[in-house]
């Protein structure tokens, strides 16, 4: 048995092996997306493969509990010098969509294999239908790029350039793409000289030892948080705005139940899969790392000396019913998985804070759209494919201060680009990049600001992609008296009039002097807003987060030539009613109304309805009842009868199985 002092040099040595992994990577990587944005992730997993170590100050955060083990049994032996490859997001669910190319490169000592160097990188162009192969429109995977199931790229150190010659003749940009990938290869070639070095240190017994006992500390942590949470069921909800073109809301449920140091995470109730990119590829892996990112966040704000590995899924269990949104049935298509998992944490994040509201923040903005260009640069006339930047929203209000301002909570992994460099590599003219005022959700403490960017087009077909557009109708919930977020807008050429509202779209073409402007959406607040100190709101309109007439409408502070007025201020705010007793959670009027239709127990008819026919028929379904409940008559206010809906459309579609009065 190692003993404590011990292991903690050996997660040290890992975590710095990893570190140095992601150095040479960020470093050597061609894409604006991985060296910039840094949207690759690196580590080392044990002879399971299960991540060990992770970078900690490099790369994204939502693989620490990483499960290689399926796509590392499906290559048949390990030799010296292989590296293999694998972009396919039903090839044992380890890559979550195409763009996302995983390698893994097996560590021998004396012919011993004893680990393995692992790593991905976000290509931002596989191919598929769409620049950036990426867009919810899409419905089924074939047509989101190529896909390569686990294969060996390198054998004994020998490039198999076959695999790179069907990779590369099926991309848009091949030159970025390789370059990546060799600054991968290069980060599992680093990985490899390391660990050497740390097997050459603490002897390779110890070192596999020190692996496993790594592991098995975080999940001890993990049980030890869990046991300070009260036992019980929470239950919390939240919806993506639309499934597809001006379509319905996708919800996504889950129920909590805490029971000594184990956990439970139940999301029966969530959507059925649909036919647009959604869908969250995780085979019904009950510890995928995708379903428990928020997880590592939350257990992280309690004790931010965890070891981050995969040891700290072991107390957990996710239901996953299969066919729905968060366990898709092959071919569905999974691009836009992104956005699903950014209200999936939210919703993680919101039965955490039922249990534990004195130490969880409120909840953050919720989506991110990662900005794609393909124009033409007008002096070489060549093609240009790049990514501009992630436009993010700020963090929810935390239990001791404000969010943070257009990035934070559980984005922050997400680098923006200099608009320089953009500039430089894509022909397009940025006009605004910053935060938006009046943005920041009232509270005691404000959620963070929304960004905002705006940009124009110099070259004729063009188009941007904006992956990952919501939260244009459901807003980001606030806590314990503090309101919901800002809403976010997508606009063409605003301020003229040839403007257009884009809402939640994602594929827009442009041409030469075409203007694009998004606003993000922002982060919930915190407490009463009318009891902010008055100090707090004197600084952000001061910094420019607030205007005079805001800081009198959210917060009830009367200013006058820049001072704040304190009598008027304390009659003002004495006017304003509060609740004595406040909501925990703030949803917006928007899903206030919603919700008056859609009441959780109709929803709980609709997922009893959806569970009983076959999958293939589900979505179809979903969208059927959604549009009775939308054409009913003016009188039939309130909550709809789903079981009488689902037996009317089984009339008109005798495939469906009719539901008995005992099976309702």
């Amino acid at each position: 048995m190692i003993d404590k002092v011990t292991l903690q040099v050996l997660a040290n040595h890992c975590r710095a092996a990893a570190e140095s992994m992601a150095y040479t990577l960020n470093r050597t990587a061609f894409s604006t997306f991985v060296k910039e944005t840094e949207d690759f992730t690196v580590g080392i997993a044990n002879r399971a493969g299960l991540t060990v170590s992770v970078p900690q100050d490099l790369g994204a955060t939502w693989f620490i509990g990483l499960d290689y083990r399926n796509v590392i049994d499906a290559i048949a032996d390990y030799e010296e010098g292989d590296i293999c490859v694998t972009n396919d997001p039903y090839s044992g669910y380890v890559c979550t969509h195409a763009p996302d190319l995983h390698m893994w490169k097996p560590i021998f000592h004396q012919g011993e294999l004893v680990c393995f160097a692992v790593g991905h990188v976000h290509n931002t162009d596989v191919g598929g239908a769409v620049p950036g192969s990426l867009s919810r429109s899409l419905q089924e995977v074939h047509q989101e790029g190529i896909r390569i199931p686990p294969t060996k790229l390198y054998r004994r150190g020998v490039l198999n350039e076959d695999v790179k010659n069907i990779l590369l003749t099926n991309v848009r940009a091949p030159k970025q793409n390789w370059g990546d990938i060799m600054a991968l290869v290069g980060s599992l070639n680093t990985g490899e000289r390391k660990i050497r070095n740390i097997i050459c240190k603490f002897g390779v017994l110890t070192y596999c030892e020190g692996l496993e006992s790594l592991l098995d500390h975080a999940e001890a942590q993990a049980r030890t948080l869990i046991r300070s949470m009260p036992d019980g069921e929470y239950h919390f909800s939240d919806y993506i705005d639309e499934d597809g073109d001006d379509g319905n809301p996708i919800r996504i449920a889950m129920t909590l139940r805490i029971d000594g140091d184990n956990a439970v995470m139940d999301f029966t109730g969530t959507d059925p899969q649909l036919l647009s990119s959604h869908n969250v590829p995780t085979g019904g892996h009950p510890r995928h790392t995708l379903l428990l990112v928020a997880v590592y966040f939350v257990l992280y704000t309690l004790n931010n000396n965890l070891q981050l590995n995969a040891g700290l899924t072991r107390p957990f269990t996710c239901i996953l019913p299969e066919g729905t949104l968060l366990n898709p049935v092959f071919p569905a298509a999974v691009g836009m998985r992104s956005l699903s998992c950014n209200r999936l944490r939210t919703v993680i994040f919101g039965a955490f804070h039922a249990v534990l509201p004195d130490k969880i923040p409120a909840s953050p903005s919720g989506t991110t759209s990662i900005l794609n260009v393909m124009t033409t640069n007008n002096t070489t006339g060549e093609r240009v494919m790049a990514a501009v930047n992630p436009v993010m929203g700020g963090s929810g209000a935390l239990p001791y201060k404000d969010g943070s301002n257009g990035s934070g909570g559980d984005t922050t992994y997400l680098k923006n680009s200099p608009i320089e460099i953009t500039e430089s590599e894509v022909p397009i003219q940025v006009l605004r990049y910053g935060l938006q005022p009046n943005s920041g959700a009232p509270g005691y403490y404000r959620g963070g600001l929304a960004q905002i960017i705006e940009f124009r087009t110099t070259a004729p077909n063009s188009k941007v992609t904006a992956r990952g557009r919501d939260r244009s109708r459901f807003r980001s919930w606030g806590a314990l008296g503090g309101s919901a977020g800002m809403l976010s807008t997508f606009t063409l050429n605003p301020g003229t009039d040839r403007e257009v509202q884009l809402g939640n779209r994602d594929v827009v073409p442009m041409g030469p002097g075409d203007v694009i402007r998004i606003v993000s959406s922002s982060g919930g607040g915190r407490g009463n807003p009318f009891q902010r100190p008055l100090d707090m709101v004197l600084a952000d309109l001061r910094n420019g987060y607030v205007t005079q007439k805001a800081a009198l409408r959210d917060y009830g502070v009367v200013f006058r030539n820049g001072v704040i007025d304190e009598t008027d201020t304390e009659r003002e705010r004495a006017s304003r009613k509060v609740e004595e007793s406040v909501r925990q959670f703030d949803f917006g009027p928007e899903r206030a109304e919603y919700e008056s239709v859609w009441t959780r127990s109709v929803y709980d008819d609709l997922t009893r309805v959806l569970s009983d026919v076959p999958v293939q028929w589900r979505y179809f379904l979903k969208t059927e009842i959604f549009a009775r409940v939308r054409n009913r008559n003016p009188g039939e206010a309130g909550p709809p009868d789903i079981i009488a809906l689902y037996r009317q459309i089984a009339e008109r579609y005798p495939a469906l199985k009719i539901m008995t009065p005992t099976q309702a």
